[in-house]
């Protein structure tokens, strides 16, 4: 995994006052936790946009503060829903040969059998949670389902997991399933429906 790099400044006021000039000059209010005592910190908003296009809790970023560094993962942010800025952010410092638990995100890639058949694919596991050394932290999981036909499911064993990587999820979790068009099934359910009325007006002229 290529690690990204960051500029930070230590942030001495963490009132909310505080916190929201630090926003009007375009900086991120943020702090970061781990094994030694949490710091206040402030992220160059302009920079953490740039490099980092979503926001996910596997990316091992590099905070240069002063003299000093910290490996962090992002593990919580808060974002303005209306126009998509973060208002703050919380890093978590991981330690150089120590195991850590995060998510990583999983993509389901190709066009399911199952799908050019008019099934629909229906997605229920999105991320990953997995326990590994920080150097072995994967980017994302990839799986193809371009052989999953029509009432197939794909389960978390079936995933390409490397071996220095330990999945957390249940193996019998059920990631995704081809599944019959529900529109086809309400159709069927009206149809049905429109035969009993039929049979019973029948029923009531004889």
């Amino acid at each position: 995994m290529k690690q990204k790099t960051l500029t930070v400044v230590r942030r001495e006021q963490t009132k909310k006052q505080a916190a929201r000039a630090l926003r009007r000059a375009g900086k991120i209010p943020a702090v970061v936790y781990g094994h030694n005592a949490p710091q206040a910190i402030a992220v160059d908003e302009q920079e953490f946009s740039t490099k980092f296009s979503r926001v996910s809790e596997n990316t091992i970023i590099k905070l240069k503060l002063g003299e000093d560094s910290h490996d962090v993962l992002i593990r919580d942010f808060q974002e303005n829903i209306i126009n998509g800025k973060i208002l703050h952010i919380d890093f978590y410092e991981i330690e150089k040969g120590k195991l850590l638990r995060t998510r990583v995100p999983l993509q389901l890639e190709g066009t399911a059998i199952g799908v050019r058949e008019g099934g629909l694919l229906e997605a229920f596991v999105h991320e990953i949670e997995v326990e590994c050394l920080p150097k072995d932290l994967p980017d994302k999981f990839v799986f193809d389902i371009s052989a999953l036909e029509l009432s197939h499911s794909v389960h978390v064993s079936d995933l390409d997991v490397p071996a220095d990587v330990k999945v957390l999820n249940s193996e019998d979790q059920v990631v995704c399933t081809i599944v019959h068009k529900r529109v086809e099934v309400e159709e069927a359910v009206v149809e049905e429906e429109v035969e009993e009325e039929e049979e019973g007006v029948e029923s009531e002229e004889e």
